[in-house]
């Protein structure tokens, strides 16, 4: 039996990625998913379909999280296929990165909504079905941005801040429901983003980490796993580091 074997979980951003490597992980470790994105593209469905060759349900809800019935419907698809949720990763994420000054209101707001707004929602949706059960795990992946800041990011780093506080204040609230809340803070890792950047920037950015390499997306799946599992049942209010010493 898995780690997670029983266990019903929603992540959002699934269709690649570090999001796909969760829902991957997940089902591996027996648990039955809802995985959302964005958009209905080909990669969500390339998801699904490796989650379900796995042997595990698997149900799609499409639309941001930005959007306050996509988060109401990622949860009630939860509950009423599986009768139950167990676990969120709140995965979704954008970046639209640009110097302030040259940064608009747009640029700002959006990254807002999806980062920071979309973890509030889903919380809470998912807050009011865990706290009947008297048991949850809510899983948010923060950035080394919040902590360190880069340059053309105020408005990411805001809201990966945003997220960091956010969950301590909802593991006080949730604890006695038996409801653990937890981040982790990412640093660089393999994903479409990192493909994109130029060899000397990748280069630069190397050097800054301990373990000399760019992490992998299943490098971020397993401290997940983790929080989701009965392993961490002491566990909240916490950020995991997992920068492979990019931010000591």
């Amino acid at each position: 039996m898995g780690l997670l074997e029983g266990k019903v979980a929603v992540v959002t951003g699934a269709s690649r990625g570090i999001g796909r490597s969760i829902a991957v992980e997940y089902a591996k470790q027996g648990a039955s998913l809802v995985i959302n994105a964005s958009s209905d593209s080909s990669d969500l469905h390339e998801t699904a379909n490796i989650v379900r060759n796995l042997g595990k349900e698997c149900e799609i809800v499409v639309g941001s999280v930005s959007e306050l019935n996509t988060a109401r419907n990622l949860i009630a698809r939860a509950e009423k296929q599986f009768g139950r949720l167990d676990v969120l990763i709140n995965n979704a994420g954008i970046t639209k990165d640009v110097p302030l000054l040259l940064m608009n209101e747009n640029d700002f707001d959006d990254v807002i909504s999806v980062n920071l707004r979309g973890v509030y929602q889903c919380s809470r949706e998912a807050a009011r079905v865990m706290m009947k059960q008297k048991f949850g795990r809510i899983i948010s992946i923060s950035s080394v941005s919040a902590l360190s800041g880069r340059p053309g990011q105020c408005n990411y780093a805001a809201a990966k801040s945003g997220v960091i506080g956010f969950t301590k204040s909802l593991a006080r609230e949730l604890g006695k429901y038996n409801v653990l809340v937890n981040a982790l803070f990412v640093g660089a890792i393999d994903t479409k983003m990192t493909k994109s950047l130029s060899p000397q920037t990748k280069k630069e950015m190397i050097k800054n980490i301990s373990l000399n390499r760019i992490g992998k997306p299943e490098e971020v799946a397993g401290p997940c796993v983790f929080l989701g599992s009965e392993l961490s049942d002491f566990v909240t209010g916490t950020t995991i580091n997992v920068s492979g010493g990019g931010y000591v």
